[in-house]
């Protein structure tokens, strides 16, 4: 009797596998983990920082620090959680070094949303006016979410956008589950109150 072999590794046990032969000293396995998490993590870091130019820096930064961390990476953990946690802690860093130099120009980076993020948004094709109204939602939305306080807007990126649970996002942000449960709470309070033009 021969038993089937065509059941495909889950992504999971692939990241595992990964992250073991960067341990073992081969070094081509970040390339593998690039190509499956790279795109994920530079929209998380586009949603949390605002800037396209600022996100890329950072999801390179972020797998810098995952090939440095190698060693303190434990199989049991979920890579992807490890991985969101090293880029939420980035973006931390970046906003507190950005309060540090408030001289960067805010106007060019808002003009720079008003283009590049818009076009790592899925879209429908929807008629022009449609698509000018969506475009100003999402623009609102953007600069609400944007204008949060950061354990909110962390909390609100991570569970609504990235769709990760509120056990991986306080995993990721090294909080309680009752933490972030309040986070959002207040994080959509306040959503609701700055975009009740657009509900």
């Amino acid at each position: 009797m021969s038993i089937s072999t065509d059941a495909q590794p889950s992504p999971d046990s692939r990241d595992r596998a990964d992250m073991e032969k960067l341990q073992a000293g081969h070094d081509a396995a970040l390339n593998d983990l690039m190509e499956r998490h790279a795109t994920p993590v530079f929209h998380f870091l586009c949603r949390m920082v605002g800037s396209e130019e600022d996100a890329n820096d950072l999801a390179q930064e972020t797998f810098v620090r995952v090939f440095k961390s190698r060693d303190s990476y434990r199989p049991e953990q979920r890579f992807s959680t490890w991985l969101f946690t090293i880029a939420a802690n980035l973006a931390r860093n970046h906003f507190r070094w950005r309060s540090r130099h408030p001289n960067l120009s805010l106007d060019a980076e808002n003009a720079e949303t008003e283009q590049t993020l818009g076009s790592t948004l899925p879209a429908n094709t929807p008629s022009p006016k449609e698509a000018a109204l969506a475009g100003e939602r999402v623009e609102a939305i953007r600069a609400a979410v944007k204008n949060l306080p950061e354990d909110l807007r962390e909390a609100i990126v991570l569970c609504e956008w990235e769709e990760r649970s509120i056990a991986e996002t306080a995993t990721i942000l090294e909080t309680t589950p009752k933490a972030v449960e309040s986070r959002l709470y207040r994080a959509r309070q306040i959503l609701r109150e700055r975009l009740k033009s657009w509900l």
